[in-house]
C-alpha cells in the first residue's frame, strides 16, 4: 500500500479520547525594551489566540487528518469553559465532545506570551485534584457511548485529576468489552498504573522518571523500555525529541520484534508544545483505520515534525503529511495526497479549517458552478483570494447545475472544474455542494469572509446572515462586464437556461 494510500485510510477511523482537556492561549507581540520596574522584557501585545489542548488537542489532530473523535472529559462553569465549547462547536464539527462540567473547578488554560517566535513565559489556571464520585460516575457513562463503534482509545493524562485510579480501571475495562486497543500518552510516576493498555508513549522524561533510568542511548533507552514493559504489559513507543522515536516491545500488539527507531522529521522545531498530543492521536488514528504499528509509527513521527515547526500547539494537515512523508522533491496538494475526487469531503475541509485557524489564518468562501473558466471567473477569485489568508471555492455537484442551467449543463462535469478551479493560484481548497445554495455548506464551515459578485447586495448573498453573525464580513467583488458562462456556451452552439438572478452558481 503506498503512503498517500494510508493517509486515505486515515478518514475511515474513529476514536475515542479521555483524559484532561485544556484551552490554550497565545499571546503574541513584540519586544523592544526592558522593564524599568524589573529586569524583565515588556512585551507590547499585538494579538491572542486560544486553541485545543490537552486531550481536546489529541481529538483535533485526529479530525484533522479527516477521521471522527468522540471526546470526553470535564470543563469548568467559566468562561474559558464556554470559549472551549464555542471553538468545538465553530472549528472542530468532527469531534463529539461529551464534557462534564465540574463547577468545583476551572477549565484548565495554559496562557504562553512570546515576543516574535520566542516563549517569555508561560501562565498555567488550573486546580489539580481528582475529580469526585459523582464526576467520576458521569465521565465513565460517557465514555461507555463515546466507545461504541471507535477503533481506539487514548488517555490523555495530563496528571489533573480526570484519570483516577477508579476511572482508569473502569476504561480498560470499557475498552476491553468494545474490542478497542489503548494508547497512554503517560503523567503518572509509575507506568504500572496504565496496566490495561496496549500502548504507552511516554517521553524521556517520563520514562527516566517512571523507572528511574537513564534513557539517553539507544542501549539505555532499550533497558528502561524493558523495565517499563515489565511495569505495564504494553508495548513502549518512546518519544526522543531530536533524536526521533523509538518503539520496543509487545510484538502481538505492534507485529514488530526488535526495537525501531526513526529519526526526527522536523528541519526546524519553533515549538514542541502539543507534540505529545499529534503522535498519541496520530497513531490513535491510524491503528483504528486498520493500519500496522509500523506505518502508524511513520505517521506519528511525519506528523511531529510538520506540528513542531509551527508556533503554538497545532495539527497537521493530510497534505502536510503526504509532503512530509514524499519528501521536499514531491509537493502535493490534498487532492492528489489522497488519492481521490480532486475536491475535498465536508470532514476533510472543516479539518483544514481547523489547521488554518489554529494557525491565526482567516478563512474566505465563494461558490458557483465554473463550468467554462473566464476573465470574470478569474477576476472574482483573484479578489476573492485577496480578501483572506485561505480560500474555498465550493462548486455546484453536476446534478445542482442541470437544476439550475439546464439538461445540457454542466459542459465540464464535477471532476473536471475542480481540478482546473484547484489549480488556480491562490485557491486553496475546493469542496463540492449538491443542493440548490451552499447555506448548509457555509453553516457548517464557517468561513471568516464570504464573496459574492457585485450584482449581489449584501443581503441577496446566501450565507451572508451566518458570516455577519459569527463576525466575519461580506465582501462583493467587481465584475467584468460582458462575461458569462452561458454566452460562452450559447457562442459555441451549446444551450443552456437564461441566467436566474436567485440563483447561486457562476
Amino acid at each position: 500500500m503506498a503512503e498517500t494510500e494510508w493517509i486515505a485510510r486515515l478518514r475511515t477511523a474513529r476514536i475515542a479520547v479521555l483524559g484532561d482537556i485544556m484551552l490554550d492561549q497565545h499571546v503574541h507581540g513584540v519586544v523592544r525594551r526592558v522593564s524599568d520596574e524589573a529586569p524583565v522584557p515588556v512585551l507590547l501585545v499585538q494579538s491572542e489566540r486560544h486553541t485545543l489542548g490537552g486531550a481536546a488537542n489529541v481529538a483535533a489532530n485526529a479530525v484533522a487528518l479527516g477521521a471522527e473523535a468522540r471526546l470526553v472529559g470535564v470543563i469548568g462553569d467559566d468562561a474559558d469553559g464556554a470559549r472551549l465549547m464555542r471553538t468545538l462547536d465553530e472549528a472542530f464539527r468532527a469531534i463529539t465532545p461529551h464534557l462534564t462540567v465540574d463547577r468545583s473547578r476551572p477549565t484548565v488554560v495554559k496562557t504562553r506570551y512570546l515576543g516574535g517566535q520566542q516563549q517569555i513565559v508561560r501562565v498555567d489556571r488550573e486546580r489539580a485534584a481528582p475529580c469526585t464520585a459523582a464526576i467520576e460516575d458521569r465521565l465513565l457513562e460517557d465514555l461507555e457511548e463515546a466507545l461504541s463503534g471507535a477503533g481506539a482509545l487514548v488517555l490523555s493524562d495530563y496528571g489533573k485529576g480526570v484519570l483516577t485510579d477508579r476511572v482508569l480501571a473502569a476504561a480498560f475495562a470499557l475498552a476491553r468489552a468494545a474490542g478497542a486497543p489503548v494508547i497512554v500518552d503517560p503523567k503518572r510516576k509509575t507506568l504500572a498504573d496504565y496496566r490495561g493498555a496496549q500502548l504507552i508513549t511516554p517521553n524521556r522524561r517520563e520514562l527516566s522518571e517512571a523507572v528511574q533510568m537513564p534513557v539517553e542511548t539507544d542501549a539505555e533507552a532499550a533497558a528502561a523500555a524493558a523495565t517499563a514493559i515489565a511495569q505495564s504489559g504494553a508495548a513502549i513507543l518512546l518519544t526522543r525529541s531530536e533524536k526521533g522515536m523509538s518503539l520496543f516491545g509487545a510484538d502481538g500488539f505492534t507485529g514488530v520484534g526488535p526495537p525501531v527507531h526513526l529519526p526526527a522529521e522536523a528541519r526546524e522545531v519553533f515549538d514542541v508544545s502539543g507534540a505529545g498530543d499529534t503522535v498519541v492521536a496520530v497513531i490513535a488514528t491510524a491503528l483504528a483505520a486498520g493500519l500496522p504499528m509500523d506505518r502508524a509509527m511513520r505517521l506519528a513521527n511525519a506528523a511531529a515534525g510538520i506540528v513542531v515547526a509551527k508556533v503554538g500547539t497545532a495539527t497537521a494537515s493530510p497534505a502536510e503529511l503526504a509532503a512530509a512523508l514524499d519528501g521536499p522533491e514531491r509537493r502535493t496538494d490534498l487532492a492528489a495526497a489522497l488519492q481521490h475526487a480532486p475536491h475535498a469531503s465536508l470532514i476533510e475541509a472543516q479539518a483544514r479549517v481547523a489547521d488554518w485557524r489554529s494557525r491565526g489564518l482567516s478563512v474566505g468562501f465563494t461558490n458557483g458552478c465554473f463550468d467554462l473558466l473566464h476573465p470574470g471567473h478569474i477576476s472574482l477569485l483573484a479578489q476573492a483570494a485577496g480578501a483572506c489568508d485561505k480560500l474555498i471555492v465550493a462548486l455546484n455537484t453536476d446534478a445542482s447545475v442541470r437544476r439550475l442551467k439546464g439538461d445540457q449543463r454542466p459542459i465540464q462535469p464535477l471532476e473536471a472544474r475542480a481540478r482546473v478551479i484547484g489549480a488556480l493560484r491562490g485557491v486553496d481548497l475546493v469542496v463540492a455542494f449538491d443542493e440548490d445554495t451552499p447555506y448548509a455548506l457555509i453553516d457548517a464551515i464557517g468561513p471568516d469572509v464570504l464573496v459574492k459578485g457585485a450584482d449581489y447586495r449584501e443581503d441577496q448573498v446566501v450565507g451572508a446572515d451566518l458570516v455577519k453573525a459569527r463576525g466575519g464580513r461580506v465582501v462583493l467583488a467587481a465584475l467584468i462586464a460582458g462575461e458569462s458562462t452561458t454566452a460562452m456556451a450559447r457562442r459555441a452552439g451549446v444551450g443552456g437556461a437564461a441566467p436566474d438572478a436567485t440563483a447561486e452558481p457562476a
